[in-house]
């Protein structure tokens, strides 16, 4: 039998928003869960599910000791599944849920390259699955503020460092703009190193960043200078990292937004050839210091330029599998309110009219592995 004191769940609000079963439901899970699972008589099985359902809600719902970091484990999660252990129509079935649902109380089947616990999927419905992203506004929580022109939404480096990141790794943000990666990284449990052209931009979101809750007391630092000629490899030293496990690129969309004066500012490229291979080179130093079979991230989007559609995500991931990455997977987000567009949607949809085009609320997710 499992070793049931393998860990303390306390019976709190748990990270993805659901109410935390109780250590004393889990005990009760425990020593009931077994006889579910070795009955044959269909109609005492499901009286029994039934009674632990009873049980399960006769127990509290939180108690007073303090917030561990971590998922804990769904109680809402559990009675959904005893309610389809008591719903089955034969013993066999009722007793394979059963079964399933004990394992999940007890076995941890984690992946690769994340902390995703396989045994328990159906709590991780904060996790999106979906190609599609339809967000309706950004976050303003803690440490997030539109005070960056051209940053990210949040939802983007949580998503991915949840997905292809386990905790304690390394997550490198070349355009590190805001810190939005780094304050989600603390928040996460992971390191960090964001690198950006304006010392400026670097100094104040090393402010904002260092004033973000770090539970996990994860390093996160901040570096000024080119992303295509800053010596990674130093920083690497300098906070002794072996390799990087997740990039996260979030690149000017060429020349859309200037952000600075400075020739080394991919924002000052009007030319798109020449862009595009920048983009490449930069890619092939993150080949350098990524993690091999680890991923890349880079969000971008397309461009208009004298009415004619620039496809530039499309010309970046093509450049980007030339210089050993393969194409993982592709999001489209949909960002229904922009800073740049927010007071003159009408405008907007005139232009569009008159000139034949469709108005941009779309951006690509492009996550690439290292070969």
């Amino acid at each position: 039998m499992v070793n049931h004191s393998r860990e303390k769940y306390p019976s709190l609000v748990s990270e993805n928003g659901k109410t935390a079963l109780s250590e004393e439901a889990i005990s009760i899970m425990n020593e009931k869960l077994p006889g579910i699972i070795s009955q044959t008589d269909i109609l005492i099985l499901r009286k029994s599910a039934m009674d632990l359902l009873a049980l399960i809600y006769k127990t509290p719902s939180s108690v007073s000791h303090p917030v561990t970091p971590g998922r804990l484990i769904s109680r809402e999660v559990v009675i959904a599944e005893l309610n389809q252990v008591a719903a089955s129509r034969t013993a066999e079935r009722a007793a394979y849920y059963a079964k399933r649902l004990y394992r999940s109380l007890n076995h941890k089947r984690t992946g690769r390259v994340n902390d995703i616990d396989l045994s328990r999927w159906k709590e991780y419905d904060d996790i999106i699955t979906d190609s599609l992203w339809i967000e309706k506004g950004r976050d303003r929580s803690s440490g997030h503020s539109a005070w960056y022109w051209g940053n990210f939404i949040p939802m983007i480096p949580r998503q991915m460092m949840q997905r292809y990141t386990k905790r304690g790794e390394w997550v490198l943000d070349p355009f590190m703009g805001s810190g939005t990666t780094l304050i989600e990284s603390r928040r996460l449990g992971r390191n960090a190193i964001g690198v950006d052209l304006n010392p400026e931009t670097v100094t104040r979101a090393t402010e904002i960043v260092g004033a973000t809750e770090n539970p996990f007391q994860v390093s996160t630092k901040s570096y000024a200078g080119n992303s295509l000629a800053i010596d990674y490899h130093a920083i690497m030293k300098e906070n002794d990292i072996g390799n990087f496990q997740l990039v996260i690129l979030h690149p000017p969309y060429q020349d859309i937004i200037r952000f600075s004066e400075s020739p080394d500012d991919l924002s000052n490229i009007e030319d798109t050839g020449t862009f595009i291979g920048k983009i490449g080179e930069l890619s092939e130093k993150m080949h350098g210091v990524l993690q091999k079979g680890r991923y890349l991230v880079m969000v971008i989007g397309d461009k208009y330029s004298k009415g004619v559609h620039i496809p530039l995500g499309f010309y970046c991931m093509n450049e980007i599998m030339q210089r050993g990455f393969l194409l993982r997977s592709m999001v489209v987000k949909n960002f229904d309110t922009t800073k740049g567009k927010r007071s003159s949607e009408q405008l907007w949809r005139y232009r569009a009219l008159s000139g034949g085009f469709y108005v941009f609320k779309h951006e690509y997710i492009f996550i690439f592995s290292r070969e």
